[in-house]
């Protein structure tokens, strides 16, 4: 005797009530691997909490509607009763058949389970992310494969765990798969500012800012572009400090974070470069606000600018995806001895024949290694047939710059990202520390250097070392007189330029 009503028996409903059951069988597979599991996995989330319910709901909707239809034809006196097969195990060939598909269905749930669970890990992993499904992001995944988190898989920071930002995230990203699959992607990729995640739930995961204390001492060594490649550098002592008043010093760069003092700031540009308005609150509950006398900024402004409570991406904005400077490049394999600095002109030289436009990277490559070749060859006859050795390796460590670093067909370089940490290359620290933001007491955000540094010895060749324990004043490599004192380094050595023009312009703020 069947216990269900009759239109329950029928067809599609039986197809719709075994995918429900599947899924279902799927969801809880998967929910025992994740709390069996030490080390949880972000896809994980999105299969057994987005993908496997909507097929659940799917067979759910199917049962409901073969069991509507049926009934139906039942009320309209069409429809039939269905019979499930007879199986009788005591009739060898239907016991063969029986046991066959038994087997047969077990080792096969066994290997699609075994399957689907490679699948999904593969999902997870980061070639999956930079190479299969996301050819478009060839540039970031290059970057990524040489930056200091290459080890931290992609998911653990622009996902993390649990499933709601895993929804997130996949959701945002419907119109991604739009924009590959018909071409339709900018370049090069914006910088998904609006979609990350807080810093307290992936940065912090690792490095935990309490423990932000005491100085750290960093040494760039820097070459001039002049014949020799003079070479001169900076021992400088970077005042970490901000993290446990218990533990160490609080006053240093990383004051800025949210442990004590709360920085929120409003920014006129989908980069946040221009800052016009800045709201301090410490941990008295005593609060400032920092106004630029330089860009205007109404009540209207408000609205339409970007708030921002400070946390650790506002300045370690390029913590994985970076796409360095030439100068910073050549200055790096220079003081490791990899390009001969006895070249002539080579520092200057390097950086012309990166910067050139190239339609392609390949072309890129080819028009690098014709340069410099042609530049010595033709300038430098003999040093040319005497050093071949030492530009050809010259040329193989530039061409390894470029590649890591600029992509033509992506429009991706240097330039089409800022990189808020320091200030030589970008506007940076002095997006805020301008010396132009005020207060209504009257105090200043400082923009002395020693603020966040102290320069402990600077030297320059054939020159006497100038130490101090106390700090020095920098001196410029150039003689410019007091200019860089007024003017922003990345005015002159990167992309300040470009912020100059967009406060001329402010038709193009609130734009990506």
């Amino acid at each position: 005797m069947k216990k269900f009503p009759k239109s329950f028996y029928n067809p599609v409903s039986i197809v719709g009530l075994t995918l429900a059951f599947l899924s279902f069988g799927l969801i809880v597979f998967l929910m025992i691997i994740e709390v069996l599991t030490a080390e949880h996995k972000p896809y994980m989330g999105i299969i057994a909490f987005v993908i496997l319910p909507i097929f659940l709901i799917l067979g759910i909707i199917v049962f409901i509607i073969g069991l509507i239809w049926e009934r139906r034809k039942f009320n309209e006196g069409s429809g039939k009763e269905y019979s499930l097969p007879v199986i009788d195990l005591n009739i060898e060939s239907q016991r063969r058949v029986v046991v066959f598909f038994l087997i047969s269905g077990i080792v096969l749930l066994f290997f699609s389970a075994f399957g689907s669970f490679k699948a999904y890990e593969y999902t997870d992993s980061d070639e999956f992310c930079g190479e299969l499904c996301h050819k478009v992001m060839s540039p970031e995944y290059t970057a990524y494969q040489a930056s200091p988190h290459s080890r931290v898989g992609c998911v653990k920071c622009h996902i993390g765990p649990g499933a709601d930002w895993f929804v997130r995230s996949k959701l945002s990203g419907v119109y991604q798969v739009y924009a590959t699959i018909f071409n339709k992607f900018p370049r090069p990729i914006p910088t998904p500012i609006e979609n990350l995640r807080p810093a307290q739930e992936t940065c912090e995961q690792c490095h935990w800012p309490k423990h932000f204390y005491h100085e750290k001492q960093i040494v760039n060594n820097y070459y001039e572009s002049d014949e020799k490649n003079t070479k001169w550098n900076l021992y400088l002592l970077m005042k970490v400090g901000g993290g446990n008043e218990e533990a160490g010093i609080t006053s240093g760069i990383h004051w800025h974070m949210n442990i004590k003092n709360k920085v929120t700031y409003y920014a006129l540009d989908f980069d946040r470069q221009i800052i016009p308005y800045i709201e301090v609150e410490r941990s008295d509950g005593s609060k400032s606000v920092y106004r630029s006398t330089e860009i205007k900024f109404s009540n209207d402004d408000f609205e339409k600018a970007i708030k921002r409570t400070m946390d650790c991406i506002d300045c370690h904005n390029r913590p994985t995806h970076i796409y360095h400077p030439p100068a910073r490049s050549i200055n790096h394999v220079l003081s490791l001895g990899w390009i001969n600095r006895n070249l002539p002109y080579i520092k200057s030289v390097a950086i012309e024949a990166l910067e050139r436009e190239y339609s392609s990277k390949s072309k890129g490559l080819d028009s690098i290694k014709a340069y410099i070749d042609d530049f010595y060859a033709f300038n430098f006859p003999e040093l040319y047939k005497k050093n071949k050795k030492d530009i050809e390796k010259a040329i193989f460590e530039i061409q390894k710059i470029y590649s890591r670093n600029y992509f033509p067909e992506m429009k991706v370089s240097w330039k089409s990202h800022f990189d808020n940490i320091g200030h030589m290359y970008y506007p940076g620290c002095f997006r805020c520390h301008d010396g132009k933001h005020i207060n209504e007491e009257g105090k200043v955000l400082t923009k002395d250097c020693n603020n966040c540094h102290t320069i402990l010895s600077q030297s320059f060749e054939n020159e006497p070392v100038r130490l101090s324990l106390d700090g020095l004043e920098y001196k410029h490599p150039v003689d410019i007189g007091y200019d860089w004192k007024e003017v922003n380094c990345s005015e002159c050595h990167g992309k300040g330029k470009e912020i100059l023009e967009l406060r001329e312009h402010p038709e193009l703020l609130y734009k990506k």
